[in-house]
């Protein structure tokens, strides 16, 4: 184990520190200063070696976390991306963007803050990219059997690299002009440069996975001339669907969804012409929705030079603390700052959306909000409080509702859920023979850590279709949840 007396000796919980906020709002380089190998042992060395772990329930992926925070501590970084890989795919992007459940269910935490798993997580991955030990795995021999995958987010990824080193020849196919999904346009470049995911492809390329961007099945390509042309296909299109706002002036200019937004900043930071970009450059921004893709859009707005920025939630504050009703291992909700938030800005709870309001232009100029109360269990505005708010662009990100599945419920009578997803059985399996899914898909929307255990579990499912045998782990069911997972 690691040091056994760490997490007596050391009993404080650090972090690399963030750039100063003067200085990294100025451009879209991520936010963390490099870390202290030293302060990385020492926070490894906390880990307790539990009898029961249960960062391994916290963790859909199941990641052996107190082996690696062992070989961390021990300076073994070799042994340790080797134990990390074992269980996740790409430690890069689950170190950068997952919210970390694993850390809820620490049993350091109990008392003490819990270790700082993510941080030592992200550290290993990039020492082993930078001492080049992230080498293709090609298969030792092909099936003969072919895959399409439909989607290049993390679940689909996980699939596709788990399927090729079986020795299935793999396609990834992608609408968009870049593989990664959510990953490439959905994730700002200072929570997750793209250099990352771009040495995660090019390893996934020599190891054999065909990448297809830019075409869109359905549409270039039909779902069942896919389906003929393919062995199994796995459908990993994610939840893309944006929840909307619909109230008086939601049809005003300067009123859009967040990854409207979030898409082209994206493509403008990587060098791309973005014909009449929607930008925040010398405007009030409002923000509904107090999430990961709101505080994005606030990290964004800051450094596009916004006047000003407001984030709206309709809820109430989370706690600071855990509260009693999701007590240790269970993944709190408590009041986060994250790296956008400390940027400036106003944040607003109980605040409810009333109207947009605009000029003889039909541009936005002001948000009318009032305050949230709870009838009958709805969350209402209050009658008397309302405000109006300086508006020039207003950012929707209240999540998604599902799927796209109006063209693949056409073209292959592929059923879905009363609740939008796609359905599937025990096995991944969609009501469409052969025809597979994974991540939000099925799901709805989730975490990356979610996305990428339900793509290495589906790509067992396609494996054992195909070959009536897998030796591919299956960490996750599809009717598991983040505690208590089901043995695969």
């Amino acid at each position: 184990m690691a040091d056994p007396k760490g997490f007596l000796n050391v009993t404080k919980r650090e972090l690399p520190p963030r750039r100063p906020v003067p200085v990294r709002i100025m451009d879209w380089k991520e936010v963390y200063e490099p870390g202290d190998s030293a302060v990385l042992r020492r926070q490894a060395g906390r880990c307790m070696d539990c009898g029961i772990p249960f960062c391994h329930q916290g963790c859909p992926l199941g990641n052996l976390i107190p082996e690696w925070n062992d070989l961390t501590w021990r300076g073994e970084s070799r042994s340790a991306i080797e134990r990390l890989h074992a269980t996740n795919n790409f430690p890069e992007f689950t170190g950068r963007l997952c919210p970390a459940p694993c850390e809820s269910a620490c049993v350091l935490g109990i008392n003490q803050p819990a270790v700082t798993i993510k941080q030592i997580e992200v550290s290993i991955i990039d020492e082993a990219f930078s001492r080049g030990w992230v080498e293709p795995e090609p298969p030792a021999r092909l099936t003969g059997k072919t895959v399409a995958v439909v989607g290049s987010g993390p679940a689909g990824l996980a699939a596709a690299q788990q399927l090729t080193r079986a020795g299935h020849t793999v396609a990834v196919y992608e609408r968009d002009d870049r593989i990664g999904g959510l990953l490439r346009y959905g994730i700002p470049d200072f929570k997750m440069e793209k250099r990352h995911l771009e040495a995660r492809l090019r390893q996934m390329q020599d190891e054999g996975t065909r990448f297809r961007a830019g075409v869109e099945i359905g549409r270039d390509i039909t779902w069942e001339d896919l389906r003929t042309r393919y062995d199994a296909v796995v459908v990993a299109t994610g939840a893309t669907l944006p929840r909307d706002l619909p109230i008086p002036g939601r049809d005003l200019d300067g009123v859009h969804f967040a990854m409207e937004y979030l898409v082209e900043s994206n493509r403008a930071t990587a060098g791309d012409a973005v014909d009449h970009q929607i930008t925040a450059k010398g405007k009030h921004v409002i923000v509904i929705g107090g999430g990961d893709t709101g505080a994005d859009c606030i990290g964004t707005a800051h450094r596009q030079g916004a006047l000003s920025v407001t984030n709206l939630a309709i809820g109430r504050r989370p706690p600071s603390e855990r509260p009693d009703h999701q007590p240790w291992p269970m993944a709190p909700t408590v009041f986060e700052v994250q790296s956008a938030h400390e940027e400036g800005g106003e944040r607003a709870y109980l605040a409810s959306t009333v109207e947009f309001l605009g000029n003889d232009a039909g541009e936005v100029r002001t948000l009318r909000v009032a305050e949230t109360e709870f009838v009958d269990g709805r969350r209402v505005p209050r009658s008397g409080t309302e405000r109006d708010i300086p508006a020039d662009l207003v950012l929707i990100a209240m999540g998604f509702t599902g799927p796209e599945s109006a063209v693949l419920e056409e073209q292959l009578g592929t059923a879905f859920t009363a609740r939008g997803n796609v359905e599937r059985d025990a096995a991944y399996q969609t009501t469409t023979p052969g025809v597979f899914v994974a991540g939000d898909a099925g799901r709805g929307q989730s975490l990356i850590v979610w996305a990428i255990a339900e793509g290495r579990a589906a790509a067992a499912a396609v494996d054992r279709h195909l070959m009536g045998r897998t030796a591919l782990p299956s960490p996750v069911a599809p009717t598991d949840t983040a505690i208590g997972l089901q043995p695969a």
